[in-house]
């Protein structure tokens, strides 16, 4: 990988950090902080206006020589995540089987993933469903899918440690993608949530998804899924392997995921402040302000790895005029006890079974 000439390479000490062959691409001080906002991950730039955040892009292998671009950003290890400056996610650790690659140092020195390739070139589609019922969409189509091995997780194989690494690009050099380093991007080559990508920098902006957890506002980036509508949805990737995580009920401290209430009928309208859910996301094109559980710093409970589950706003609700924006998982509960939310259909709220990995980059005070 190719770096400016004011670039740094940090090299991790071995035992901390895939063994030392992780190196750490860094453009000198990081850039002054919006007051407002606590950034959780390091990054060259975080722009809460644009909705976006710039990082460190790193580059790997396949067994086959295909290029592999990803951005890190959470570990299981606490070691780890302080040295590269990421999320720690104690959580991880409960992964196993199909859900992890293996990983380790390749011939050149550079990170070698055992499988798992990503397709870039499937066109984004999504079309709403009609103006009084916008959701269910009437087509959402992914722009990229995982092959069956393919998940943004991977074991290294010298440490153990397991990495949150979503893949951005793949089989591409780095002189076909230093095209994009001003942005305008082709998304038949790259992830739907890159704005720029520039390896001779080693840097990439992402854009970020706006939600809620503990009643804070977050900034997090929704890169995979396990459910081709919802990765169409999120702009992700579309990650069958993902499917082999277990889903729980509620916040268990034993499990891999965290879960996410995702409102169907909340308020609609672009300038109304309860504006919130999956109808207002399709009919307004706004963010669908999705309520997490813990993040870092909120908790000790923190994944990446979010298991929906959806939520609706009653009949009697909808009629009595009574939603609200929905910002706090304890104020759900107590919203569906009293009968004032549900899951889909009527049904008690609980997971749907589906995974989203979205990885959190900072909370606004």
């Amino acid at each position: 990988m190719g770096f400016s000439n004011s670039a740094r390479l940090v090299a991790i000490a071995s035992g901390l950090v895939l063994a030392g062959i992780f190196a750490v691409a860094v453009n000198g001080p990081a850039p002054a902080q919006e007051p407002s906002v606590t950034p959780l991950v390091g990054h060259r730039g975080l722009d809460i206006a644009a909705g976006t955040v710039t990082m460190p892009l790193h580059h790997g292998r396949m067994p086959g020589g295909e290029a592999v671009w990803f951005v890190v950003l959470d570990t299981s290890d606490a070691g780890s995540a302080k040295a590269l400056g990421i999320n720690w996610s104690p959580k991880l650790s409960k992964l196993d089987g199909a859900t992890v690659r293996e990983a380790g140092p390749g011939p050149d020195g550079e990170l070698q993933f055992k499988v798992g390739a990503v397709d870039f070139t499937p066109e984004r589609r999504v079309v709403p469903g009609d103006d009084d019922a916008p959701f269910p969409p009437q087509a959402a189509e992914p722009g990229s899918r995982g092959d069956e091995n393919y998940t943004p997780l991977f074991r290294d194989s010298s440490s153990g440690h397991i990495f949150n690494a979503p893949v951005l690009a793949f089989g591409q050099e780095g002189d076909a993608l230093d095209q994009f380093c001003d942005g305008n991007p082709d998304y038949s080559q790259v992830h739907d949530k890159v704005v720029s990508i520039c390896p001779r920098d080693g840097s990439v902006t992402l854009s970020l998804t706006q939600g809620f957890s503990h009643g804070s506002p977050i900034v997090y980036i929704s890169t995979e899924s396990d459910s081709a509508g919802v990765a169409a949805l999120e702009g992700a990737t579309h990650a069958p392997a993902l499917s082999e995580i277990e889903s729980a009920i509620g916040d268990v401290a034993g499990d891999a995921v965290e879960p996410i209430f995702v409102v169907v009928n909340g308020v609609t309208g672009a300038d109304n402040a309860n504006r919130q859910g999956l109808v207002s996301a399709l009919s307004d094109g706004l963010a669908p302000l999705n309520v997490v559980g813990d993040i870092p710093t909120f908790g000790d409970g923190y994944s990446p790895l979010w298991d929906s589950h959806p939520i609706a706003w009653s009949d009697q609700a909808v009629a009595d005029g009574d939603r609200v924006l929905l910002r706090d998982g304890d104020v759900i509960a107590d919203l569906a006890r009293r009968g004032l939310l549900t899951g889909p259909g009527g049904h008690p709220v609980g997971a749907e079974g589906v995974i989203v990995n979205c990885p959190v980059i900072g909370h606004l005070r």
